[in-house]
């Protein structure tokens, strides 16, 4: 479930600061930027669902999946398909993510 709430608050804040990016970078109307407010809040909340002790290892856990939704938005909404050096860079985080999420510290 963890990985669950990780992946859906990458997207969120993938969605809110592509936003951001429409408004400023690609000319986007500034009401691009309402939802972006609200997905960042979203990405945020959820967050704080993640059940670790300590909220710098919940954010730091969560980089490697952000790094993974990031390059699958490069892909699907962007139309940008990652190559071999993305796709190798992802897996480094992702197991650098595992290694600080799995171990039971209790």
């Amino acid at each position: 479930m963890t990985y669950l709430i990780y992946a859906a608050a990458a997207l969120a804040e993938i969605a809110g600061c592509y936003a951001l990016w429409a408004w400023l970078k690609l000319g986007k109307s500034p009401l691009w930027l309402a939802p972006g407010i609200v997905s960042l809040a979203l990405f945020a909340w959820l967050l704080t669902r993640i059940p670790a002790e300590a909220a710098g290892r919940a954010y730091a856990a969560y980089g490697g999946i952000y790094i993974l939704m990031s390059l699958a938005w490069m892909w699907l909404a962007e139309g940008q398909k990652p190559d071999r050096w993305d796709v190798s860079g992802a897996v480094i985080c992702l197991v650098g993510s595992a290694l600080i999420l799995l171990p039971n510290r209790g």
